[in-house]
C-alpha cells in the first residue's frame, strides 16, 4: 500500500521510495543554494537600503533596474521557462539528445538575436519607458531613471543568454548551477559596496548589477560542458521545434506577464506616494516577500516542472495529476504558516534587516505595511506558480492565457480603487489579491474537467493546515509582545525575538500538524528517525 505524504510517498509505512527520495534531495539542495542567494540578496538590498534609502536616488534605480526586467519577464522569459523546455523535454524523449541538443542551438541563437534588438530599442528610447512605469513629480529623479535606464537595458540580452542556458541544464536534470545564478550576482554587488560605492554612486551600482547578470550566464558553461552540450549557432524559424515554441508562446507569454506587470503597475502608483519612495518601499516589501516565499516555492516547481513535461510527452497523466496534487499539498503545508508569519513578524523584521543609515523609521514603516498585505496573497503565489507549471507541460497557453488577462485587469481596478485611500497598505493588498486570483482562475477549469487536486481528503488537510497556521500566528504575536517588552530594541534584541517568534510558531505548528495527522509532519518523523538510526 502507498500512501502519499506531500512530495514523497512511503510504501508500507517504512522505506522511502527511491526515485522520490532522490526528487526530494534535489529539491533541499537547490532550496538550501538558492536560500543563500536570497540571503545574499536581502543584504545586498540592506547594503542599498542603508545607503540610499527610498530617496530619489533609489527610486530612480529601481525604476531603471525593473524596466529591462519586465520586459524580459513579460516577452522572452515564458519561451524559456514554459515554452523551451517542453519542447526540448519532447525531443530528449522521441528523437534523442544529438537532435535536443541541435534544436538548442537554434533556439538560444534566436533569443540572442531578439533579446539583442530589444536591448538595442531600450537604449536609444528609454524616455518613453520611463514615463510609462513612474509617475515622479521630480524632473531631476526622472532625468535619472532615463539615464540608469540606459545603462541597464543589457540586463535583457544577458538574461536572454542565461536562461536559455538554465532552460538546457534544468531539463537535463542539473540543477546546481541555475540555484547559483543569484549568488553569484549578488555577491557582485555586494563587494560594489564594500568598495566602489563613495566613488562610483549609482551608475557604478547599474554596472555592477550588469556584470552580475553576465555572470550568470557565465557560470551555466562549464556544467554544460560536462554533459556534453556543445553550442552549435543556427538561425532557424521554421524547424519543427521552433514551430511549437512560437505556436506556443503567444498565450503563454500572455499569462506569465502576471507576475512582472503587476510589480510594474504597483510601482507606478507608488511613484505617486511619499514623493516618489513608494517605488523603493515596494521594492524592498517584494524581494523581502519573495525571499521567504520563493525560496522554497521556486525550487519545488523549477525542478518539477522538467518532470511534468517528460511525463506529459510519455503520456504518463496518472503519474502527472499525483505529481501535481503532492506538490500542492506540500507548498501550501509550508506556505500557509510562512504567510500568517510574515505578517506577524514584518516590522521587526523590516527593521532589522533594512533599519539604520538612510533608512529611518519611516521607510521602516511603509515597507513593513506593504509586506504585511502582500503576505496575505503568499497561498495564491504558491498555487499559481505550481498550477501554471501544469498547463505549461502540457503545452496548453489558453487556461493561463485568460488569467493573465483577468488577473492583470483586476490588479489595475485595486490600485486605482485603494491606493489613495490606503496608500502602500491597498498596493499590497491589490498584489495580494491579484495573486489569489489567478490561481483560482487556474485551478477552477481543472477542477471542472477532473483534474484538479482539491479532492475531499485535500479539503480536510486544508482546514487543518490553517488552523495550525493560525495557532502558531497566535503564538507567535504572543511571544514578540513579551520579547519586545524585555529586550533591548537594538539589532540585538530584534534578532532574538525574531528567533523566539520562529522556533516557537514553528514548534505550535509542527506539533499540532502531528497531532492532526497531517502527512508532511508524519514523513518528517519518519525521516529523523531514519537518519538517527543510520548516525
Amino acid at each position: 500500500m502507498r500512501r502519499y505524504y506531500g512530495i514523497l510517498w512511503i510504501k508500507g509505512g517504512a522505506a522511502l521510495d527511491k526515485q522520490q527520495g532522490s526528487a526530494a534531495r534535489t529539491i533541499s539542495l537547490v532550496m538550501v543554494m538558492t536560500l543563500v542567494g536570497k540571503v545574499l540578496g536581502l543584504y545586498r538590498d540592506r547594503l542599498l537600503a542603508v545607503h540610499y534609502s527610498v530617496g530619489p536616488q533609489a527610486s530612480a534605480f529601481f525604476t531603471a533596474s525593473r524596466i529591462p526586467r519586465v520586459f524580459f519577464d513579460a516577452v522572452f522569459a515564458s519561451a524559456i521557462a514554459a515554452c523551451f523546455i517542453p519542447v526540448f523535454s519532447e525531443y530528449l524523449e522521441k528523437k534523442g539528445k544529438q537532435e535536443a541538443y541541435r534544436f538548442a542551438g537554434q533556439f538560444i541563437t534566436v533569443m540572442a538575436l531578439l533579446t539583442g534588438g530589444v536591448t538595442v530599442l531600450g537604449m536609444l528610447f528609454p524616455q518613453p519607458m520611463v514615463t510609462l512605469f513612474a509617475d515622479y513629480a521630480d524632473p531631476d529623479t526622472v532625468s535619472l531613471a532615463v539615464s540608469l535606464t540606459r545603462v541597464m537595458f543589457p540586463t535583457v540580452v544577458f538574461s536572454g543568454i542565461a536562461f536559455s542556458l538554465v532552460g538546457v541544464l534544468q531539463a537535463l536534470d542539473h540543477f546546481t548551477a541555475p540555484a547559483l545564478m543569484s549568488a553569484v550576482s549578488n555577491l557582485v554587488i555586494i563587494l560594489y559596496f564594500f568598495g566602489m560605492n563613495e566613488k562610483f554612486g549609482i551608475y557604478g551600482l547599474a554596472v555592477a548589477y550588469l556584470l552580475g547578470w553576465f555572470l550568470q550566464g557565465a557560470i551555466q558553461v562549464p556544467p554544460l560542458g560536462k554533459l556534453g552540450y556543445r553550442y552549435r549557432p543556427g538561425i532557424s524559424f521554421r524547424s519543427e521545434g521552433m514551430r511549437k515554441v512560437f505556436a506556443l508562446m503567444g498565450p503563454v507569454m500572455v499569462s506569465t506577464w502576471i507576475q512582472p506587470i503587476t510589480q510594474a503597475i504597483s510601482s507606478r502608483f507608488g511613484s505617486q506616494l511619499y514623493e516618489g519612495g513608494g517605488v523603493a518601499a515596494l521594492e524592498y516589501a517584494s524581494n523581502l516577500y519573495l525571499v521567504i516565499a520563493g525560496t522554497f516555492i521556486l525550487s519545488v516547481t523549477n525542478v518539477i516542472f522538467p518532470k511534468l513535461s517528460r511525463l506529459t510527452a510519455g503520456g504518463k497523466e496518472g503519474e502527472f495529476q499525483d505529481t501535481i496534487r503532492q506538490t500542492t499539498h506540500t507548498c501550501l503545508f509550508f506556505v500557509l504558516p510562512m504567510s500568517v508569519g510574515l505578517m506577524v513578524v514584518a516590522r521587526p523584521l523590516v527593521s532589522l534587516i533594512y533599519g539604520g543609515g538612510e533608512f529611518d523609521a519611516f521607510s521602516v514603516d511603509i515597507t513593513a505595511t506593504g509586506l504585511t498585505w502582500m503576505s496575505l496573497g503568499m497561498a495564491g503565489y504558491a498555487l499559481q506558480n505550481v498550477l501554471s507549471r501544469a498547463y505549461f507541460a502540457q503545452q496548453n497557453g489558453k487556461g493561463p492565457l485568460v488569467a493573465g488577462v483577468v488577473s492583470i485587469v483586476v490588479n489595475i481596478l485595486l490600485c486605482l480603487v485603494l491606493t489613495d485611500h490606503f496608500q502602500v497598505a491597498g498596493l499590497g493588498a491589490a498584489t495580494a489579491v491579484t495573486s489569489t486570483v489567478y490561481a483560482l482562475l487556474l485551478l477552477v477549469p481543472m477542477e471542472r474537467q477532473g483534474k484538479g487536486v482539491f479532492s475531499r481528503e485535500m479539503v480536510r488537510d486544508l482546514v487543518k493546515m490553517v488552523l495550525c497556521a493560525v495557532a502558531m500566528g497566535l503564538c507567535a504575536m504572543g511571544v514578540l509582545h513579551v520579547a519586545q517588552g524585555v529586550l533591548p530594541g537594538n539589532k540585538i534584541g530584534e534578532t532574538i525575538s525574531l528567533g523566539l517568534c520562529a522556533l516557537s510558531g514553528a514548534a505550535v505548528y509542527f506539533l499540532l500538524a502531528l497531532g492532526l495527522g497531517l502527512g508532511e509532519a508524519k514523513l518528517s518523523v519518519s525521516l529523523i528517525k531514519q537518519m538517527l538510526k543510520r548516525g
